[in-house]
């Protein structure tokens, strides 16, 4: 839990809360602060299983996981491939296109290009290419004259998107099933606040939607946990247009370490149908590996 990354905040929250949820699931458990020196932590503590309740660069790109598997210490969620190609977003797209799935448009850009100008016609967003959370992201307006200013602590690459609109919706696929549809309303972007700050966005689950946008949305996720190789849970996001149908349905990511509060959109979800969250923290490690 913890470690260097933007979002450190976020998964100390996640790594109390699943700790607590292990120990009522009846594991001894150690919650570890991630630092430089992980790898003689974890050799002095010789675990039978490692809980990565990590997020952002360095736990969820495949580095810690890397590591591990050097190790052999078995652990839970992704590989070190699905893991280090979904913290990619603009390779994840690619894979999501090959296979037909909906997306939209989007480029790699130099962040002093970004702020020189507009590199993408308006309306756009620009984003870190790999950080989660909503970490750095930009939302510039159909009709901006300006581009956006970014930051200095952006990195010297971004990703900038062509803007999705429509309603927030999420689906976790956890195993090899996908679990329901939540729709995430906010009164505005759901940004770093919205997501984690109290009172910052509502969940409706199940989403109230047409019978063929739910289907698909569950298909969609399940068929993006599967092509991107990921283990154990995972979280596809997306954006519907409505006034499209189904056509207005498109993807934008998929996270192999999402939330893990008792009340983030995936065990959320879990509670949904039936799993409780001591439960799926227990699920989690009994799948966990250090071969896959």
């Amino acid at each position: 839990m913890g470690g260097p990354s933007a979002e450190r905040e976020v998964s100390l929250s996640s790594g109390r809360e699943c700790a607590a949820a292990l120990r009522e699931a009846g594991f001894e458990t150690i919650e570890l602060d991630a630092g430089r020196d992980l790898a003689a932590r974890l050799a002095e503590l010789s675990p039978d299983v490692v809980f990565n309740a990590l997020h952002g660069r360095w736990g969820e790109d495949g580095c810690v996981q890397g590591l591990l598997e050097w190790m052999r210490i078995p652990y839970t969620h992704s590989g070190v491939l699905a893991s280090a190609l979904t913290l990619d977003k603009q390779r994840t797209k690619a894979v999501y296109q090959d296979a037909g799935l909906p997306v939209v448009p989007s480029l790699l850009a130099k962040a002093s290009d970004v702020r020189a100008g507009h590199v993408m016609t308006p309306p756009y967003v620009v984003k870190p290419n790999d950080e989660g959370s909503s970490v750095g992201i930009y939302l510039v307006h159909d009709g901006a004259t300006a581009p956006p200013q970014l930051a200095d602590s952006m990195p010297e690459e971004v990703l900038v998107e062509a803007y999705a609109p429509g309603r927030e919706l999420t689906v976790t696929v956890l195993g090899n099933r996908a679990l329901t549809v939540t729709d995430i309303l906010t009164d505005g972007w759901y940004d770093y606040d919205a997501k984690y700050v109290e009172g910052g966005s509502r969940h409706v689950l199940p989403a109230d939607l047409p019978p063929e946008v739910f289907d698909a949305c569950m298909d969609h996720a399940l068929r993006a946990h599967l092509l991107l190789g990921c283990r154990g849970i995972s979280r596809t996001d997306f954006r519907w247009d409505e006034g499209k149908g189904a056509a207005g349905l498109i993807l934008l990511e998929t996270n192999t370490q999402p939330g893990m509060t008792p009340t983030s959109l995936a065990p959320e979800q879990a509670a949904h149908v039936g799993i409780p969250f001591p439960e799926l923290c227990r699920m989690l490690v009994e799948d966990a590996s250090c071969d896959r």
